[in-house]
């Protein structure tokens, strides 16, 4: 690990008739965050399982697929970067460039946990 690599994780509510959408989005928005020096890693994830109950996870079941949903997709964003600077750069061209984009897709302002990796 670098010293002082910058983390965000950053949770997204996508509308459901705009998943698909927001997923070429993403797509288009990890290329462009992977071209910027300094950044390190850009994963997203989709919510598409959720644990039982707690005594399911303590006797090692499989998370359970979800089967319906009620009114959003959830969406993690992952993403590294070398330092806090860099963060910020790479924030604002991706604003300038996809905010209107994304802005469209969401059904609420993202939660956005920013800070330093320890592990």
């Amino acid at each position: 690990m670098q010293k002082n690599t910058f983390v965000e994780v950053c949770i997204y509510e996508v509308k459901t008739n705009k998943t698909e959408e927001f997923e070429e989005l993403i797509k288009e928005v990890a290329e462009h965050y992977r071209n910027i020096p300094g950044v390190i890693d850009v994963r997203y994830m989709k919510r598409t399982h959720r644990q039982t109950d707690f005594n399911a996870v303590k006797n090692g079941e499989p998370a359970t697929e979800l089967k319906r949903i009620i009114k959003s997709v959830k969406y993690v964003l992952y993403w590294e970067l070398d330092n806090k600077f860099t963060h910020g750069n790479a924030s604002k061209l991706g604003l300038e460039k996809y905010y209107k984009r994304f802005n469209r897709c969401l059904l609420t302002m993202p939660n956005i946990i920013i800070g330093e990796r320890i592990q």
